[in-house]
């Protein structure tokens, strides 16, 4: 039997061993059998589809609770009114928590929402709204298509992952979660990491962008210390600088943001629950598969395309493809961890990048299938 042909360097499991490759083949076949089990929750309880039936698709329903109180928020800026003090009088009004200060959203978005035209239905978004998450889908396709060709391996594949991009960032047009600060920062760093071509030297216009998403959501620290641990790791010295300043300068304004909050406390105000509620891999699917399009599938389907996104980010060697499996491995984490089933929308921070993983997998099954069964593979 002839040697099997060398396969390409950006084929990240093609080259392993037998045994490892066979392990994490075993281990990736168990999380698809277990993805496709585990009960993907929201409060108002276990999913199945939701498509059609009692389930409605979401932004189809009555106004969210949680979406309605920014709404309400956001309209009291508009008039005037201070945003901490329009937060108090809301969160009391609905029984919402005071405290920890980390209940209280952020500034940013209200106060950008209140300088917009306001939309005639809160529920359908205003067209300024409308308008800019329009234009920041198509800034990251654009981005992405230039960064995607510059990748080993990925002019091939971008048109696919285009596509697949252009399916995650979809949720960012609906009007329904325009208010969700979620949606607003995973689309921006959708965008961040769509500009973020360091081999070229341009990194600016992502660290700027990954600001303003932090700016909206917290959510979006993990991100930017991944940024910056990764530009340390490669000796990149003054992009490292840039996101470890952002980093510090978040700090002082979050401590800032607490502070403020700390301030309009009554000791009436409750306490609100646990966001440690250690739901394993329940946590995980249940974020990112009601936050996307994911949501119009089954479980038995939803789960295991959840997987296989990590997958095929995971079999593609490129320092992007490093890059997003660490995040989504690290955000997948965190929410087996933390957050409770009425915090599903959390997932919309890394949802909208996650199916691009698709386009590649492909390559790596066929990679892992290799190293796994050389024999099989071998030319007669």
């Amino acid at each position: 039997m002839a040697e099997i042909p060398p396969a390409p360097n950006w084929n990240r499991f093609a080259n392993w061993s037998r045994l490892p490759a066979r392990l994490v083949l075993a281990v990736l076949l168990v999380l698809l059998v277990l993805s496709g089990i585990t009960p993907v929750t929201s409060s108002e309880g276990v999913h199945t589809s939701l498509i059609g039936g009692k389930a409605q698709a979401q932004d189809k329903r009555d106004r969210d609770v949680d979406l309605a109180l920014y709404d309400r928020i956001t309209e009291r800026v508009r008039q005037g009114q201070n945003y901490y003090e329009a937060v108090a009088i809301e969160h009391r009004a609905t029984r919402y928590p005071l405290r920890p200060g980390f209940a209280v959203r952020l500034p940013t978005l209200a106060l950008i929402a209140a300088h917009l035209p306001k939309p005639i239905d809160p529920s359908e978004g205003g067209m300024a709204e409308k308008l800019i998450a329009n234009l920041l889908v198509i800034a990251a396709l654009i981005a992405w298509w230039r960064r995607l060709g510059e990748q080993p391996g990925g002019e091939a594949l971008r048109l696919p992952a285009s596509v697949a991009l252009l399916a995650g960032l979809q949720v960012a047009t609906i009007g329904y979660f325009f208010v969700l600060h979620e949606l607003w920062a995973g689309a921006l760093l959708a965008l961040s990491i769509g500009l973020h071509r360091p081999e070229k030297g341009k990194w600016l216009g992502a660290v700027i962008v990954a600001a303003i998403a932090l700016s909206i959501r917290e959510h979006a620290f993990p991100f930017v210390l991944l940024m910056a641990a990764f530009a340390l790791w490669h000796r990149r010295w003054r992009e490292s600088a840039a996101w470890t300043l952002l980093a510090l300068v978040f700090v002082a304004a979050m401590a800032w943001h607490l502070h403020t909050v700390s301030q309009l406390v009554l000791p009436s105000d409750p306490y609100g629950p646990s966001w440690l509620t250690l739901r394993g891999l329940s946590g995980w699917s249940s974020m990112v598969v009601l936050s996307s399009n994911l949501r119009f599938l089954p479980t038995f389907l939803a789960g295991p395309m959840m997987v296989l996104m990590v997958f095929g980010w995971a079999g593609w060697r490129t320092g992007l493809g490093a890059f997003a499996t660490l995040l989504y491995l690290g955000y997948g984490l965190a929410f087996m961890i933390a957050g409770r089933p009425d915090n599903w929308y959390w997932g919309m921070v890394i949802a909208p990048t996650m199916p691009v993983g698709l386009a590649f997998v492909p390559m790596a099954a066929k990679g892992m299938w290799r190293a796994a069964f050389p024999s099989a593979n071998a030319v007669s």
